[in-house]
């Protein structure tokens, strides 16, 4: 989640020789690229130590949010502009199994993952991380707004709507997650009634999460924002928590507006280079990078012999039960969806 980007924007790697398909060449230089999302982030010792000891360079290729990254990766599929693609979430999922962006691969680190997080059996994708979007609320404004009661659902948000702040979520994952939770809560068509009611008071729409998250959010630290509500993850104050040079109000989540997220990687078809694409697959599951995950991207790890920091613990928000819906109902109906909240809440 927060920013830091790795390597150049260039999107050629350099060829690499191979003397079998299966393992990377020990003799040639070989290199791998990766496409992410901005929000992707490793620790420069973590990526190193893999580089060393596999023998391959990484080259990380940040290409805006992950909607952005996944309809790239569809219009350029079985012609790839990176090996590796790692931030599609589960709501985009069927589209991108469709389109034939991905090549099937089983990682052996997937036996420390649970079932119920592999979607797809035929391993075209590999879950790499979890977390909730949920909306998040800048305890400071908290503090000083005179509630009787704090908002706590997605119908309290309604008379607030001119202090939310919202992704698209026709090029936002965190956007899409948060229109499907009013999917989830209030039906189709009901859910039209909730935005055209967010829309009339107020609510601020931006293409992305790092724009509404550190543009506009006023409970982010270092950011410059003025609303003090924004769609963003369960783990957000984990983040304030950890980088705030002085202590200050946390976050608060309201977890009763919270939907489950999966984020996944996947060697993409017609790579040169899949050797070392699956190595990198492995070394995105393995413990030194899962354990990584939660200080630098601010989401749960997926493998479950990756220990959590404590600051996880006493700060992360579990909710007990997140707003879902079937990804197959999701892949039949998203673009509708999408189209219809447009109708509602841009023209």
């Amino acid at each position: 989640m927060k920013r830091f980007l790795i390597g150049g924007l260039a999107l050629a790697a350099a060829c690499s020789g191979t003397t079998d398909p299966g393992t990377p060449s020990s003799t040639e230089p070989s290199s791998v690229t990766l496409i992410t999302h901005d929000s992707f982030d490793v620790s420069k010792d973590v990526l190193h130590d893999f580089e060393r000891s596999s023998g391959i360079d990484v080259e990380v290729v940040p290409a805006g949010d992950a909607g952005q990254v996944v309809n790239r990766a569809i219009l350029t599929a079985g012609e790839p502009e990176a090996d590796v693609l790692f931030g599609i979430d589960d709501n985009l999922l069927h589209d991108a199994l469709d389109a034939g962006v991905f090549a099937p691969y089983a990682s052996p680190r997937l036996d420390a993952v649970p079932d119920d997080l592999e979607l797809d059996a035929e391993h075209r994708v590999t879950p790499i991380d979890r977390g909730d979007v949920c909306v998040n609320v800048d305890g400071a404004w908290l503090d000083i707004a005179g509630f009787g009661e704090r908002p706590s659902t997605l119908t309290d948000l309604e008379p607030l709507a001119g202090e939310l702040v919202v992704e698209n979520p026709a090029t936002s994952t965190p956007g899409l997650a948060f229109l499907l939770a009013t999917i989830a809560e209030f039906g189709d068509p009901g859910f039209e009634d909730y935005w055209a009611q967010l829309r009339e008071r107020g609510v601020i729409v931006v293409d992305g999460w790092e724009q509404a998250y550190f543009g506009e959010f006023s409970g982010a630290g270092g950011g410059e924002g003025t609303h003090p509500l924004v769609v963003s993850y369960a783990t957000s104050p984990v983040a304030e928590v950890v980088f705030a040079e002085e202590e200050a109000p946390e976050n608060v989540v309201l977890d009763e507006t919270c939907y489950r997220q999966i984020e996944f990687a996947g060697v993409l078809a017609g790579t040169e280079h899949e050797a070392e694409a699956q190595a990198l697959i492995d070394f995105l599951l393995s413990r030194e990078f899962q354990e990584d995950i939660p200080l630098r991207m601010f989401v749960f790890p997926v493998a479950t012999d990756a220990a959590l920091p404590s600051v996880f613990a006493d700060h992360a928000v579990v909710p007990e039960a997140p707003l879902s819906l079937d990804p197959a109902t999701v892949a039949a109906n998203r673009r509708d969806w999408v189209e219809r909240w447009t109708d509602v809440v841009l023209r």
